[in-house]
Parts: C-alpha cells; sequence; structure tokens
C-alpha cells in the first residue's frame, strides 16, 4: 500500500486540556488542522510507539466524527499502528472506549467527543487520547503532543481508493493493517451484567408496579446501550427511553445532563410522577439522577452508591473498597463516608486523570465530580450508564426492607446518618480568557495578601479558616499540579471555591462552588 508524506505547518492552540483538544467544528475543517494533531498524538504516543501497536477508536456520533476516523486510520496507518478496533459505524461511548481498550488489550485509544458540548457544523468538536489503562492521557503525554503539534513539518498517510467500511462487523484486511469493527454495545452490556445484580433488578422491576423508569439520552451516545441494558437485559419497557437516538447534532440540543440543558427529563419527570429519572451526556460519561420529588446532587449521587456499595453491588462484595475520592471542588459528602467505613478518601484536581493513577496503584474504588461524573475502577473514565444502575441496584436492595423506598427516602436517611452538604454552582461561559486570568490573579493576591490575608476574618457568622489555590501531589507518582483553583474554607467546613474551567472549545469558563455543611 503507498503511503504519502505531506508538508504542513504548526497551528496555534494545539494543546489538549483535561479531556483533549476542543475547538469549533470550522477549526477541525482547516486544511491540515486534524492531520497536524491527529499526527502529534502518534508523535508523542508512550512507548514501544505506534509501530505494530492496536488503537481503539470511535465517538459520540457527532458532526466530523466518521470523516475524522477515516483520517485517524490513514495516518495511523501511516505511523505503523496494525490494527485499529473501531465501535460498529464509529460509534462509541466514552466508558465503552476505556473498557474495550481495557478488554482488548489496547495500547491506547481515540475519542471523538466534545462531551457534552454542543454538535453540529456550528458547534464544537474534539479529539482526546487515552493510554493502555484506559483512561485519559496523563499530564505528561499531553505535554508531549502539545510539543510536537509546535515543532510539526510533515505528516504521513496511506492512501485508500475508498474510504473504509464502518457498518458491518467483522475484520477487514489491509495491506500492513487491519480494522476490526465491533459490538461494542454488548461487551459493555457484558461489563456492567458482571458488576451489579440484575437479577435483583429484574425481581424489582417485575414486583413493584408503582416504580416507574425514565432515562434520557439527549440524542447523544448512550441510546443504545440504553436500550440494550434497561429494556433488553433488565425488561423496561421501551417506553422508559427518550431522546435514545444518537444525532449528529443532539436534536439542536446542549446534550449536557443538568437541570438546565436536561429541561425535558425535568418536566416530564415531575409532570408523570417518575420514581426514577436519570440522563446522560453526548459521550455517555456523566448522569443526573432525580425523581418527581428530588434531585440528586452529583457530589451526594457519588457518597451514597459509595456508603451502599459494598453491601448491595456484587462486584464491591467480591472486592471490597480499596478508597474513596473526590475532585477538589466536589461536596466533603464522600468523605463522611469514608471516615466512616475506615477507608482513604483522596481530593485531587479536576480532570479523571487523576483517578486512573490511584485505581492502577490499587487505592482507589469509587469516585466522583460534582460536574455530574461518577464512576469506579471498572474502567479508568466517568460512566453514566453504570451511575444509573448503580442506583438501580441500591433502590432494589434497599426495597427489600423497606417496601417502597424511593430516591427521596433513600437520601433522608443518608443525611440522618452523615449530615448534608448544600451544594451549588454557578458557570460563567465564553468570557474573555485574559479578563478571566486577571480576576484569577487578583483573588489569589487577596487570599495571600499581608497579615494573612483572608484567614481569621468572619463574614455573616462564618469564620475563614484557610485560603489557599489548591496544589496536588499525586502519591503514585509525584507529580505536582499547581494553580487548581482558589479555596475559601470556613471553621464549620463550608466552602467557597473559585477556578477556570477547560472543558470549553474558546474563551474560559469561570466556575464558583459554594458548599455549606449542616450536621445530622
Amino acid at each position: 500500500m503507498s503511503t504519502r508524506t505531506i508538508q504542513t505547518t504548526p497551528f496555534e492552540g494545539q494543546k489538549p486540556g483535561t479531556s483533549g483538544l476542543r475547538k469549533r467544528v470550522a477549526v477541525f475543517q482547516q486544511a491540515h488542522y486534524t492531520e497536524n494533531f491527529v499526527q502529534a498524538i502518534f508523535t508523542a504516543m508512550p512507548a514501544p510507539g505506534p509501530r505494530g501497536a492496536t488503537l481503539v477508536v470511535g465517538g459520540d456520533g457527532r458532526y466530523f466524527m466518521r470523516d475524522a476516523i477515516q483520517t485517524i486510520i490513514r495516518i495511523g496507518a501511516a505511523n505503523g499502528i496494525a490494527r485499529f478496533i473501531v465501535g460498529q459505524d464509529g460509534i462509541l461511548s466514552t466508558p465503552a472506549a476505556s473498557a474495550l481498550i481495557r478488554e482488548r488489550g489496547a495500547d491506547g485509544g481515540i475519542i471523538l467527543t466534545a462531551s457534552h458540548n454542543p454538535g453540529g457544523p456550528q458547534n464544537d468538536f474534539g479529539i482526546k487520547y487515552n493510554t493502555r489503562n484506559g483512561g485519559p492521557a496523563p499530564e505528561a503525554v499531553t505535554d508531549a503532543i502539545y510539543a510536537a503539534t509546535r515543532a510539526i513539518s510533515e505528516y504521513r498517510e496511506v492512501v485508500l481508493d475508498r474510504p473504509v467500511d464502518l457498518s458491518a462487523i467483522g475484520t477487514q484486511s489491509f495491506d500492513g493493517f487491519d480494522v476490526v469493527v465491533v459490538d461494542a454495545v454488548q461487551l459493555y452490556a457484558d461489563l456492567l451484567r458482571g458488576i451489579f445484580d440484575f437479577a435483583l433488578i429484574r425481581r424489582f422491576r417485575e414486583q413493584s408496579p408503582q416504580f416507574s423508569l425514565l432515562f434520557d439520552g439527549l440524542n447523544g451516545v448512550t441510546g443504545p446501550y440504553a436500550r440494550r441494558i434497561f429494556v433488553d437485559e433488565l425488561g423496561f419497557p421501551e417506553a422508559c427511553l427518550d431522546q435514545c437516538t444518537p444525532l449528529e447534532d443532539f436534536g439542536g440540543s446542549h446534550p449536557d445532563p443538568n437541570l438546565t440543558y436536561a429541561h425535558r427529563l425535568v418536566e416530564r419527570v415531575a409532570a408523570e410522577r417518575i420514581t426514577l429519572g436519570a440522563a446522560s451526556d453526548g459521550d455517555g460519561d456523566r448522569n443526573m439522577i432525580l425523581a418527581c420529588d428530588w434531585f440528586v446532587t452529583p457530589s451526594d449521587s457519588v457518597a451514597l452508591i459509595a456508603h451502599h456499595a459494598a453491601e448491595c453491588i456484587p462486584y464491591f462484595k467480591r472486592a471490597g473498597i480499596r478508597g474513596l475520592a473526590r475532585s477538589m471542588p466536589t461536596s466533603c459528602a464522600i468523605d463522611r463516608v469514608a471516615a466512616a467505613q475506615g477507608l482513604d478518601a483522596f481530593e485531587v484536581p479536576t480532570g479523571w486523570k487523576f483517578f486512573g493513577n490511584l485505581m492502577d496503584a490499587g487505592r482507589l474504588s469509587i469516585c466522583g465530580e460534582e460536574s455530574f461524573g461518577t464512576g469506579s475502577d471498572h474502567i479508568r473514565e466517568k460512566d453514566g450508564i453504570w451511575a444509573v444502575v448503580a442506583w438501580l441496584n441500591i433502590i432494589a436492595h434497599v426495597s427489600q426492607t423497606a417496601p417502597g423506598a424511593t430516591v427521596r427516602s433513600i437520601m433522608l436517611d443518608f443525611y440522618a446518618s452523615y449530615g448534608r452538604n448544600y451544594f451549588t454552582r454557578y458557570d460563567y461561559e465564553e468570557v474573555d480568557s485574559d479578563g478571566a486570568a486577571e480576576m484569577m490573579a487578583r483573588l489569589r493576591a487577596l487570599a495571600a495578601g499581608e497579615q494573612g490575608g483572608l484567614v481569621g476574618q468572619t463574614h455573616a457568622g462564618y469564620t475563614i479558616a484557610a485560603a489557599d489555590d489548591f496544589e496536588y501531589t499525586d502519591p503514585i507518582d509525584h507529580s505536582v499540579s499547581k494553580n487548581q483553583g482558589l479555596r475559601i474554607v470556613f471553621e464549620d467546613s463550608s466552602r467557597i471555591i473559585f477556578r477556570l474551567s477547560g472543558t470549553g472549545s474558546q474563551g474560559a469558563t469561570v466556575r464558583i462552588y459554594i458548599e455549606r455543611y449542616d450536621p445530622a
């Protein structure tokens, strides 16, 4: 098979953030832009490098994904990739991609997604590289990718007479490489069947006619996975699914599972008195849990799952729980569960890659982020469907001794044991980047000002005990992550946090988090 070399020049700003490189579709469609970044991934691919390697490829179905997959195959083959494992039609949720990398022993994966950001020709696209543990590339790798984008002068690609067919499951052999198209939905369903008590959930459904489930896929990647698990495996009616057909533009909506963007679900759950409502985002790694009379904050959700996991989820009953963790802005509810169960509790920067190091070292089992991300060490990504099934498993278990248990009653029992961490977040999106950086610099200076800065000041009855810019030293590889968000912590453990987010495609996003603890 012939290979051609194409001359190019670097593009400014191809620095991967916490979740890869995200830009507007039009940016990726520039001549050589996508090719440069893909080549940089292969240039920076950890040892032994791309030659002879196996690579998982797929994405959330958004606009430009299919074109990008063909580009990755052509450039990857020219760089020596021997086998590409691709989801059927290119569709591959981020959790399923992580599972596939781990199950097939792949050398890494490229996931095509901008997660919860809007899709379509006028909106966002993204490319993320995951390493062989199935998790997002660590900073050393993303730094190497960025360095490669700044030094690139050429890329190579194989010449194909037609696009690779991604519709038929099976292996296609070319001169020097194979493309294996797989049913990733079935692989993921098999994985969850081994984690949760599907039999218990089915019995509960059969014996609880008053219980209702409504899952909103927000026209993202999770629709086929939800149908396979909730309908085919657990026996819920097809009517429990809404917006479960993946669309390139997500139906013109914002595929972010929160109270603002998943308003259709919120309205239906209230109007139809749904017992358990849930949603996931564009690429399937986020989740929202609610009921007709209760909204579960993501911070409370992961803490509740951690509280019940060892008593009712088979995966944790077998392996035990090694430790719990949260991102720094996430409320401290899970810390209280860890203390009660005698487990280590870790506070890490935002970004799932920080959890991955702890999982690989056997120090962490369950973790979460306030940004609607929940997961465990079954893979190295957060996992939206996993969280929904965890709630089903817990409700079914609790209902054995407390018939008629609801999301509300289960959360109230949790607060009776641990107290309640009230939590809210305010987002200011696509603000001027320079202005946001200046604001953060002024806040840091205020916190560390003369005579102790903010520490010791009392405002509205709250006395400031600490004020700092969060810095994390990884206990596994001892890497240091600085400037991860300004924390103002009060004596009763309540907190206010200011942080810049790296998940947008342009400008800056300023997030403000407020948490107040109310003892039981």
